[in-house]
């Protein structure tokens, strides 16, 4: 495990593109940025993926379950790309979520991580959100994983999965030192929703939390039509790293990469003598004795 490590993570700004080359050139300019700061961790952001529905023909440019369809013929190329990329740039690379079609016929929310060998695993999102459920019919995943890397350990939270306190837990308690936030969202709620739980998040374990979200419109994508939000990288506040917990933080839908050095060694260093310890007093709190809110009438 390295001591620090740079990652950069993405606003990625959501535009047709001309044809695969073109997306493809795309992913290699801001992976490129980001060997270029020295980063060895990229993020990118949940469904990004999406952008090449401006690829399709016929019923896929404007129905979302001919959309689903369709992208599912472009998944073996989109897999290789992005491990040429990740190999070409020495990078541990967060790739955009992708809706995967498996073998039970439902579609997953799937984020891969791909190391620098090219090799890649994947987390599905576990908590869907209403669109996702009523709307666009996407399932819910069915584990959590942690990825011990090279760089440390690293686990991933999609989007609305972050919203969620004791699913993060599960990961910090496993011994994640990032949790990464691929999110896509279409108005300032959301993105803030997002932001606030990838605050809280970092506080409560005593981890950093990095968040890549998608900004600019998509007519032509029924899913990925509006896109608001901010890249971020947080940690808990503690005068050691930062009074407010943002390392670093773009501008509302301002399209590009931030970067941050995240120094593990000193997040270690806060869970055993930080200004709280927060994450060690979670045990404390989890062993108080079950039913003991007491109903006081007035």
């Amino acid at each position: 495990m390295s001591a620090c490590i740079r990652v950069s993570t993405s606003a990625w700004p959501v535009a047709p593109s001309a044809d695969w080359l073109a997306f493809a050139a795309k992913v290699d300019t801001i992976a490129r940025e980001a060997a270029s700061h020295g980063s060895r961790l990229l993020v990118l952001p949940e469904y990004a993926s999406m952008e090449l529905s401006s690829l399709l023909t016929g019923p896929a440019q404007h129905d979302l379950a001919a959309q689903l369809e369709a992208m599912q013929d472009l998944l073996p190329e989109w897999l290789q790309l992005y491990a040429a990329i990740a190999r070409s740039h020495g990078l541990y690379l967060l790739a955009p979520s992708f809706p995967e079609c498996d073998p039970d016929g439902r579609y997953r929310n799937r984020a891969r991580l791909f190391s620098p060998t090219g090799e890649c695993a994947a987390q599905d999102k576990l908590n869907m959100t209403r669109f996702e459920a009523e709307t666009w019919g996407i399932a819910p995943g069915k584990s959590l994983k942690l990825f011990d890397t090279d760089l440390g350990r690293l686990g991933v939270a999609i989007c609305y999965d972050s919203e969620f306190p004791l699913l993060v837990r599960r990961l910090a308690e496993a011994g994640a030192d990032v949790v990464l936030v691929p999110a896509c969202t279409d108005g300032l709620s959301g993105y803030h929703r997002v932001r606030t739980a990838g605050l809280a998040r970092a506080l409560e374990n005593q981890c950093y939390v990095v968040q890549a979200a998608t900004v600019g419109d998509a007519p032509w994508s029924p899913a990925i039509d509006f896109n608001v939000g901010a890249a971020g990288i947080f940690a808990p506040a503690d005068k050691a790293l930062s009074p407010d917990g943002v390392i670093a933080l773009g501008g509302i839908n301002r399209a590009g990469l931030i970067h941050a050095e995240l120094d593990l060694s000193l997040m270690q260093d806060l869970r055993r003598d930080g200004e709280v310890l927060i994450s060690r007093d979670w045990r404390a709190a989890e062993g108080a004795p079950a039913g003991d809110v007491e109903i006081v009438r007035l």
